[in-house]
């Protein structure tokens, strides 16, 4: 039998993540071997979801998978950013890592330029989920028996009241027709604290909500996701 090639997970914390690591667990062709997050050093917490690093810690416990930080700055420019993921990916290529796997379904831009940043190390992209309809994607989720909860939501899409939601079937039901049931354009972000390749569940309480604004001064200077800037977040503390 050949040997599989070694792979890391860009993982967020959240479900897209999830999905994406449980669909590669039958790869006959790729291992996950290791978890990426990047963090934001200005708080200390997981980049875009504002989760504290101790519960991001113990999702890579639960799923028994090392786990590499990448720090940057929550203002980074995008040259550093680039500079600065460039090191890292060079130094998992080092450790002998092939593919580096992500949970994107159907951004092209973003998937392009992934693509073309791993190629300058001869790193390949792989994105398990691609071009899969996004509903049927978090009700298998939910089905399968993960759990997740709604840590961040885009104020320009949902209010204060989805931050903190357990994301089921009345979660998608009341979801706007507006947003993707995937949050896949960064509607909404999520923590996944259980489900069929956790050891044990994580446990954690609600914490405050609180509305964050986020308004670069140059925008084309700025990493970002997707969106555009000069929008607000809601985020809800999880304290575990």
């Amino acid at each position: 039998m050949s040997k599989k090639h070694k792979a890391y997970l860009n993982w967020s914390s959240g479900k897209d993540a999830m999905l994406a690591l449980h669909q590669l667990q039958s790869s006959a062709e790729l291992s996950v071997e290791k978890l990426v997050t990047t963090v934001n050093t200005d708080f200390n917490r997981v980049s875009m979801h504002g989760l504290a690093i101790s519960l991001l810690e113990k999702q890579a416990e639960r799923l028994q998978l090392p786990l590499y930080q990448i720090p940057l700055s929550g203002n980074v420019s995008m040259k550093v950013y680039n500079e600065t993921m460039q090191k890292h990916v060079s130094y998992l290529k080092k450790e002998g890592f092939s593919h580096s796997v992500f949970g994107d379904i159907f951004l092209e831009d973003l998937k392009t330029y992934r693509e073309e940043q791993l190629s300058k190390v001869e790193l390949q992209a792989i994105f398990p989920l691609w071009k899969k309809d996004s509903r049927s994607l978090v009700k298998e989720f939910i089905d399968m028996g993960y759990k997740a909860v709604v840590v961040c939501t885009n104020a320009n899409y949902l209010g204060e009241s989805f931050c903190g939601r357990i994301i089921d079937h009345q979660f998608l039901a009341d979801l706007p027709l507006t947003v993707d049931p995937c949050g896949e354009n960064g509607e909404f972000h999520s923590f996944v604290f259980d489900g069929p390749l956790f050891t044990s569940p994580i446990d954690f309480e609600l914490g405050d909500k609180v509305l964050r604004d986020y308004s670069p001064s140059n925008e084309d200077d700025c990493h970002q996701e997707p969106l555009s800037w000069d929008h607000q977040f809601w985020y809800v503390e999880l304290l575990g």
